[in-house]
C-alpha cells in the first residue's frame, strides 16, 4: 500500500504540472493570436497545426518508444490545439447533419470539440455556408471503401471555387439501435442507403423478414426510431448515446475494413507540408488517344495517382470530366511540370487543392 500511495502522489504531481503547462500554453497561444491580428495575418494556420502534431508524433516514437499510444497523443493534441485556438478565434464549421452522423464525427476528429459546429441538410448547403462566409470551413463525405465515391460531392466541385484544405479518414463501425430490447421485436430498419448496403449480409442472416427503409442520414434514422417500438436504426455508437437508444448488435458491417474519407473545404490555398495530396478535375478533347495523352503527363514526371473517377460534365450528352487524386503538392517541381503538360493536352484543368494527407494515414 505504501508503494501505491507513493505512485499516486507522483501521478498527482504530474497532473498538476500538466495543468500548469496547459494554462501556460493557452496564454502563449492567446498572445500569438493578438500578434497575428496586429500583423493582419490569418489567426487559423492549419499548416502550423499539422507541423506541431507531426513533430509530437515523431518525438513520441523516437524519444519514448510510444509508451503512450501515438493515436491517443494525436487526439489529445487535437483538443489542446482546438481549445487554444478558441481563445484566439472561434472557428465555425458546417457539416452534413444532423448531429451524431459520421460527418459530424469526422468534423470533430479534424477540428476538436472547441470549434462551433453548424449542421446543415445537404452537401450543397455545406458548400453554400462556406462560400457565403457564414462559416470558416465545411466537412463533406467523398468516398467509402465499400460503396465508392459520393458523386454529389464531386459534382459540387464542378461549379464551386472552394478549395480542399484537408481530409479525414475514419473507420465506419455500424450498430443496430432501437428503443426495443431484443432483435425479435424488430420489424423495420431505417438508415442511409450506404449503411444499409454495408450491412446487407448481416441483415439477410439475422433479420431476413425486416423491411428496409432508406433515410437521408443515419442520424435521421435514429430520430424516427425514437418514436417507434418495433424498429431499428443502423448508426454509430455515438448516435446511440445522443438519441438514447439501445445497442442491439455491434459492428454489423459486412466488411471489417470499412472506412469513409471526408474532405475539409475552405477558401484558402494550403502551403506544402511535405506529406501532401493534390486533387483536380480535367476534361479531355474529343479525339483518339486523348485520355492516354492526358494520363501520360503524370507518368512522364513520376507522379503517382491514387484515384481517378469519371463523371458526366453536365454540359452535353456523353461528355465526361475526370477527378484525380495524386501524391504531392502542386508547388512541388515534378507535380508542377505534370500539371503544366496536362494543361497543354487537356481541354480544361482545375486544381481543387493541395492539402496534408489524413493523420495516421500518411504512411
Amino acid at each position: 500500500m505504501d508503494d501505491l500511495r507513493e505512485l499516486r502522489k507522483e501521478i498527482d504531481t504530474i497532473d498538476e504540472e500538466i495543468l500548469r503547462l496547459l494554462n501556460q500554453r493557452a496564454k502563449l497561444a492567446k498572445r500569438a493570436g493578438e500578434i497575428k491580428k496586429d500583423m493582419g495575418l490569418e489567426v487559423h494556420a492549419p499548416e502550423r497545426e499539422r507541423e506541431i502534431i507531426n513533430r509530437i508524433i515523431r518525438l513520441n516514437r523516437e524519444l519514448y518508444g510510444e509508451e503512450f499510444p501515438t493515436e491517443a497523443v494525436v487526439h489529445i493534441y487535437r483538443e489542446i490545439i482546438s481549445a487554444c485556438l478558441s481563445l484566439e478565434k472561434e472557428l465555425k464549421i458546417a457539416y452534413l447533419g444532423p448531429k451524431a452522423t459520421f460527418t459530424h464525427q469526422a468534423a470533430l476528429e479534424y477540428f476538436g470539440f472547441s470549434a462551433h459546429y453548424v449542421p446543415v441538410s445537404t452537401i450543397g448547403d455545406v458548400f453554400k455556408e462556406v462560400e457565403t462566409g457564414r462559416v470558416d470551413y465545411g466537412v463533406v463525405p467523398v468516398e467509402n471503401t465499400t460503396e465508392g465515391v459520393v458523386n454529389y460531392t464531386l459534382d459540387m466541385f464542378l461549379e464551386s471555387d472552394l478549395k480542399i484544405v484537408g481530409e479525414v479518414v475514419i473507420p465506419i463501425k455500424l450498430n443496430l439501435l432501437s428503443t426495443a430490447s431484443s432483435l425479435e421485436d424488430i420489424r423495420t430498419i431505417y438508415s442511409h442507403r450506404h449503411a444499409l448496403a454495408q450491412c446487407k449480409e448481416w441483415l439477410k442472416k439475422n433479420l431476413p423478414t425486416a423491411s428496409l427503409v432508406e433515410t437521408e442520414s443515419t442520424a435521421k434514422a435514429c430520430e424516427l426510431v425514437m418514436e417507434l417500438e418495433d424498429a431499428g436504426a443502423i448508426a454509430s455508437e455515438v448516435a446511440a448515446y445522443t438519441y438514447h437508444l439501445n445497442i442491439l448488435a455491434e459492428n454489423i458491417q459486412d466488411n471489417p475494413n470499412n472506412y469513409t474519407r471526408f474532405l475539409v473545404i475552405g477558401k484558402r490555398w494550403m502551403k506544402p507540408t511535405g506529406k501532401d495530396k493534390t486533387s483536380l478535375i480535367f476534361a479531355i478533347r474529343d479525339e483518339a488517344g486523348a485520355l492516354y495523352k492526358a494520363l501520360e503527363s503524370f507518368y512522364r514526371h513520376s507522379v503517382n495517382l491514387t484515384k481517378i473517377v469519371s463523371r458526366p460534365s453536365r454540359k452535353k450528352v456523353w461528355d465526361y470530366v475526370f477527378f484525380v487524386d495524386l501524391e504531392g503538392h502542386a508547388e512541388e517541381e515534378n507535380v508542377k511540370k505534370a500539371l503544366e503538360l496536362l494543361q497543354e493536352r487537356s481541354q480544361m484543368v482545375k486544381v481543387l487543392g493541395s492539402y496534408p494527407k489524413a493523420l495516421l494515414q500518411e504512411g
